[in-house]
């Protein structure tokens, strides 16, 4: 393991019960298994959040591979009346056919089938953002461009390098509640998470660069 990549533990204490899906024709090299793993924490007006430490073995690997193959780019918005970057490098995939490591549509395959009572049409693409340093951040906010601004969805979150800290709070305001997602570590909002909760990642000093790759079924951004 890299320097600087240990394990995470999350700072909020998750659901004890753990889904039973088994995994059905998935190759799941490079995973720990999902069934009896994953930790459900209910939240309010219908959203909840998913946690499975540890989940991609091969965490190291996939963090090289994806850093120096991924198609970075930096994109610039309109922000306090200026044009500024956006303060973290960012790679989309529509297509699992062209995903720039073959890990991730194992990732996306695994995920699909695990959740395939819930999320019946299955995880389509897949977002990166490479958080350089502790200055890369991303700010509150909902996935909600296309289908989420009316529809229950599901986002899942792989994290890989340093540990970071993910932070969740009501729509409107609200007490946040704080996940540290560390390498490898899956992390998924479901339910109305994305319309009635937000969230975010914060600057942090003393880190190394995060890698976070969101899966995402088809029309929700």
């Amino acid at each position: 393991m890299h320097p600087g990549r240990q394990a995470s533990l999350f700072e909020e204490d998750a659901a004890e019960d753990a889904d039973s899906n088994s995994l059905i024709g998935v190759n799941t090299d490079g995973l720990s298994p999902l069934p009896g793993a994953v930790a459900r924490r209910t939240l309010s007006a219908g959203a909840w959040v998913d946690l499975r430490p540890g989940w991609v073995t091969a965490a190291d690997e996939l963090f090289d591979r994806l850093e120096s193959d991924a198609a970075w780019r930096e994109e610039r918005r309109v922000m306090y009346d200026r044009v500024l970057p956006v303060p973290r490098l960012v790679s989309h995939y529509e297509d699992r056919r062209t995903f720039p490591h073959p890990l991730l549509e194992t990732c996306r395959g695994a995920l699909t089938d695990f959740y395939r009572d819930e999320l019946p049409e299955g995880f389509s693409s897949a977002g990166l953002c490479l958080y350089r340093n502790g200055n890369d951040s991303v700010a509150w906010h909902g996935d909600t461009i296309g289908r989420g601004k009316t529809e229950d969805t599901m986002v899942a979150i792989l994290s890989l390098g340093s540990p970071r800290p993910l932070l969740l709070r009501p729509t409107g305001g609200g007490r946040s509640l704080k996940f540290t997602v560390g390498h490898g570590d899956l992390l998924v909002m479901g339910g109305s998470c994305q319309r009635t909760w937000q969230h975010a990642v914060p600057k942090t000093t003393g880190v190394g660069p995060r890698i976070s790759v969101q899966f995402r079924p088809h029309g929700v951004r």
